[in-house]
């Protein structure tokens, strides 16, 4: 398998978006079939979640396996891994930061991983769904 070139690279890495990404969508759509109303992309604090429900003060961030670390070692980078290693480290503090700022201001965080959208989608609804009928009935 050929690598791809300098300017090759530069266009993919153009091409990712930090919002409407294709999980993001993927679980939007599928709450919004479940009767999950929802806003997205709102600021919240100081951090923009994917999906928020202000009315139950719950957050949802639907994170990259990649850009937030998860099994960061299984990939095989071989370009410029010292800016990567950092890059990754400081999107995980980034994460952890906003999960705790948020949660110290009464919000519930839900976090999924790519991995988990992709394969196990209707369990990551029924979380949020089992939240949602459970701040309904309080």
């Amino acid at each position: 398998m050929l690598l791809p070139t300098t300017p090759e690279r530069s266009k993919n890495m153009q091409a990712i978006h930090s919002k409407d990404t294709k999980i993001e969508v993927k679980l939007r759509k599928a709450l919004y079939h479940a009767g999950i109303r929802y806003r997205k992309n709102v600021k919240v604090l100081n951090c923009h979640p994917d999906i928020v429900i202000k009315k139950y003060k719950l957050a949802i961030f639907c994170d990259g396996d990649f850009w937030h670390g998860k099994d960061y070692d299984r990939y095989a980078i071989k370009n410029n891994r010292v800016y990567w290693d950092e890059k990754i480290k400081r999107n995980k503090e980034r994460d952890l930061e906003n999960t705790i700022a948020l949660r110290d201001a009464g919000w519930t965080v839900f976090r999924f991983w790519e991995e988990e959208i992709n394969g196990k989608l209707e369990e990551c609804v029924s979380v949020v769904v089992e939240f949602v009928c459970s701040k309904r009935k309080n």
